[in-house]
């Protein structure tokens, strides 16, 4: 699969090198712009402040499936119910969001774990299986949060994860499974 990746930081980076390392044909696009006419998925992976520029500087967004890894950490919040509606109403494709509760930091980790950590995402219906094949290609196991409606609700949750960081023990993976899947 051609994949775009816009923000070539630890997210964009780690996650670029994890699907190219899984067979696909990975661009990488920073600050100066670029074109991803050819991908067949995007993932945004820049400050939220950054969204509306990132993706206008980008040529052949427009309608594709675009995989939004960003959450808000400082400043005004966009006038949006998400992050990733912010994202919708630029692309106007299908939109999830996925990876943005997943560290970076820890991604060289992932093929050591005992069992596969999962990846919390919601999306848009058209967006779905691609979701799930690019979560499941980087090393995850994708757990559906539902529609983009739950969007705001990951993007909240990562205080969660911040604060059992807090504790001392660095940055986590986390698990979730049904009775008897652990």
């Amino acid at each position: 699969m051609k994949i775009a990746v816009i923000g070539k930081g630890n997210v964009g980076g780690g996650l670029a090198q994890r699907w190219r390392a899984a067979g696909h044909e990975v661009t990488e696009i920073g600050r100066g712009g670029g074109a991803a006419d050819e991908a067949e998925a995007v993932l945004l992976a820049v400050p939220s402040a950054e969204i509306e520029d990132a993706l206008r500087g980008v040529s052949g967004v427009e309608g594709k499936t675009v995989l939004d890894a960003t959450n808000h950490l400082q400043g005004e919040r966009p006038d949006f119910p998400s992050l990733a509606h912010q994202v919708k109403s630029i692309t106007g494709g299908p939109v999830a969001k996925a990876f943005n509760l997943n560290f970076a930091s820890i991604y060289d980790e992932i093929d050591a774990q005992a069992t596969t950590p999962s990846c919390l995402y919601c999306a848009d219906d058209e967006a779905r299986p691609l979701t799930e094949q690019l979560i499941r290609d980087s090393g995850y196991e994708p757990v559906s949060a539902g529609g983009l409606e739950s969007a705001r609700a990951l993007e909240e949750t990562l205080g969660v994860l911040f604060a059992v960081m807090s504790t001392g023990g660095g940055p986590v993976f986390y698990r979730f499974g049904k009775p008897g899947e652990l």
